[in-house]
């Protein structure tokens, strides 16, 4: 009796052993994302002036007045991962599958026990930050709220779809910011904090940290996305200015005035950061990285026919 006893137990700890494994590895799912835009830190709401509008009646014309906000909204959910087809996200791990020319993927290796090959590969993935109507309330609580770039679960770049920029660096491979020590590098070399360079913007690089590798190769990925024109398979993640609306622009490594970044797995984070950061970093056991990206939007409430102009405090 006390062998079959202590054999449940058993059974029941290696069960409960496989679960948290489980769950530590698989958690990034919809219902987490979203949970973790409610983020005072990375909203970062504040008034930062006024707006002037011309309101006209039969009666005659007035200008009238209205804050100007602004503030940090979770436009996409950027993605960097190891092993193709394996998105940490997974209700949208279907978008990135392996297809004839992306199948593979991981670290660089030539099967030495003694090998020291520091080429690492990472898949990436932008894709609309699904918070939407949840967001919308938390912000709003704080006074009038701008509206982001970002569609929930729309996909503006995936790797996997581009193919020739991603996994062969053609033409990035050869742009000055390539070819140059220096230019557009996260970190600097003089504070010995280099965690990588910007360029070009594919999927490879030498870093012995699999963390670095991975926010390096999400800010790649979210510098693609803000801008138009890029030599990528992508759609744009940018809205067009209105009067009284001055949306987010091009992401800029280390600069957090144009977007920043929260960590969502391997550890689920309530704040933001840009890269480098000091803080803790933990390395995902399967290579798969995730991060919300949180970009700055200014807007006022539209209070007559003509926009005047604003006036900012600072």
């Amino acid at each position: 009796m006390s062998l079959l006893l202590a054999s449940r137990r058993l059974r029941a700890t290696v069960a409960s052993l496989l679960l948290g494994t489980a769950t530590s590895t698989f958690a990034l799912d919809t219902a987490t994302i979203v949970s973790s835009a409610l983020s005072p830190d990375c909203l970062e709401y504040r008034v930062v002036g006024i707006c002037y509008w011309l309101y006209c009646t039969p009666f005659g014309c007035s200008v009238r007045t209205s804050v100007k906000v602004r503030h940090y909204v979770p436009d996409a959910v950027v993605s960097s991962y190891s092993n193709t087809g394996e998105n940490p996200w997974l209700e949208v791990r279907a978008m990135s599958m392996p297809n004839p020319t992306a199948k593979a993927g991981g670290d660089g290796t030539t099967n030495h026990d003694n090998e020291n090959n520091l080429a690492k590969f990472k898949n990436a993935d932008v894709i609309g930050h699904p918070a939407g109507m949840v967001f919308s309330q938390f912000a709003s609580a704080s006074g009038y709220t701008c509206e982001g770039a970002g569609t929930a679960f729309m996909p503006y770049l995936l790797s996997t779809l581009d193919t020739i920029a991603w996994r062969y660096n053609i033409p990035e491979a050869f742009y000055p910011e390539a070819l140059i020590p220096g230019r557009r590098e996260i970190g600097t070399r003089t504070g010995l904090n280099l965690w990588g360079n910007v360029y070009p913007r594919g999927g490879f690089l030498h870093q012995t940290d699999d963390y670095k590798s991975g926010a390096v190769v999400a800010q790649r990925a979210g510098d693609i996305v803000t801008r138009r024109g890029q030599i990528h398979v992508y759609q744009p993640l940018l809205a067009n200015a209105r009067d009284g609306y001055w949306p987010a622009g091009a992401l800029m490594e280390t600069d957090a005035s144009t977007g920043k970044w929260q960590e969502l797995t391997p550890t689920l984070s309530n704040s933001c950061v840009v890269f480098p950061h000091s803080r803790t970093r933990v390395q995902a056991q399967q290579g798969d990285y995730a991060w919300a990206l949180w970009r700055p939007y200014s807007c006022c409430r539209r209070r007559g026919q003509v926009f005047l102009g604003s006036v900012d405090f600072m």
